[in-house]
């Protein structure tokens, strides 16, 4: 019969091999210098971004599909942003963001079985996991053994069994005691440790991954001294989702030794703060825009067009922005918006696509 970590005599003690780490964990430290001394250039909306792909993919890992409308109205709402255009659809679009953003903007505040259950209980307002009561803003209590499962009814893959309900409360008091006196573990390792061990507890019905992903921002944030969201590994790790779980379950039968699934949780660190760069070189390109053109003067249809196409970024109007879309954002004639589109490739805010005719189009002028 298979033997899980927690059934160990190891447990909860975890061990790794520091030598095997060096070099991931070096390119770790690498990336991470590199994303704290960018984060002064983050532009509001770029850090309502990376929240919002937070809170998308956190939820997608574990197969929900929540409304991206509802996110990003309340990622919106949360920091402050127009919310124009989004519409207001349910509660815990509201819980799931306010949990992210607990979790790195309240990285100082004690971590506790009360904030931990608030979490939860923020992810579940109805008290419903789907059609499915679940015990909310508490310990799981059931008898049944919790299993991660996959397959078909009859066909059934048992990946890990985690510790029974009547334990859950000893098990969280280590691992509150071993979160508040970590300090002499390196902070992304500690972030690393402080994820597998609440996975692997797995106290609530529902919503233990995304507990797992909070409490991971909260230690890295923690250890990065900054309030500030600069990157999204539930991004990361939904691109490598497969190989997520399999590291898990490789660890989650293991002796205490989990100098692999740190290894790889390093690595997809870096990778996820390489991904962010993109973020990072539309927030660089919008400040040094707006400090080339400071000295020129736009008519209040020009800004908004303007203000339009700097929010696409790194993306355009597909097609271009035409004579037709700026009558239709602008609600004016064609040859004004004529008039205003030969303005602002003057000023080379705007340059002319290849094109001639009904088919000219424009793009903002990156060129700076």
């Amino acid at each position: 019969m298979t033997k899980y970590i927690w059934q160990k005599e190891e447990w909860p003690n975890f061990s790794w091999d520091e030598e095997s780490l060096a070099s991931a964990l070096s390119n770790a430290k690498k990336a991470q210098g590199f994303i704290l001394a960018q984060a002064d250039i983050f532009d509001l909306k770029s850090l309502g971004e990376i929240i919002f792909q937070e809170a998308l993919t956190t939820s997608e890992i574990e197969g929900h599909s929540p409304s991206k409308n509802s996110l990003r109205s309340s990622v919106a709402q949360r920091l402050g942003l127009p919310t124009a255009g989004f519409v207001y659809q349910d509660k815990s679009s509201d819980g799931l963001v306010e949990l992210l953003i607990d979790a790195t903007t309240c990285h100082k505040d004690e971590l506790n079985k009360e904030k931990l259950w608030a979490w939860q209980a923020a992810l579940f307002p109805s008290g419903h996991s789907g059609i499915q009561k679940i015990t909310v803003g508490s310990w799981r209590t059931g008898a049944e053994p919790m299993k991660v499962i996959s397959g078909q009814m009859g066909k059934e893959v048992i990946h890990y069994e985690a510790p029974p309900s009547k334990s859950i409360n000893k098990e969280i008091s280590h691992f509150l005691k071993w979160w508040n006196h970590s300090n002499s573990v390196d902070g992304i390792i500690r972030a690393a440790v402080a994820h597998f061990w609440l996975v692997s507890i797995h106290p609530f019905d529902d919503g233990n991954g995304r507990i797992a992903r909070a409490i991971t921002d909260m230690a890295l944030a923690q250890d990065e001294q900054t309030s500030k969201r600069l990157y999204s590994l539930s991004s990361q790790i939904i691109r490598e989702r497969k190989l997520y779980y399999n590291i898990l379950e490789y660890n989650q039968k293991s002796s205490g030794d989990i100098t692999s699934w740190i290894k790889w949780f390093l690595e997809m660190y870096a990778r996820a703060i390489e991904n962010s760069k993109e973020l990072i070189h539309r927030s660089l390109f919008i400040n040094k825009f707006y400090k080339h053109y400071s000295n020129i003067v736009l008519n209040k249809r020009q800004q908004k067009v303007i203000k339009k196409l700097i929010e696409l970024l790194p993306n355009d109007f597909e097609g271009g922005l035409t004579n037709r879309k700026y009558v239709s954002i602008t609600k004016v004639s064609p040859e004004t918006a004529k008039r205003d589109l030969k303005f602002l490739v003057e000023a080379k805010i705007l340059k002319k696509n290849r094109g001639k005719g009904r088919s000219v189009s424009y793009s903002l002028n990156r060129d700076l």
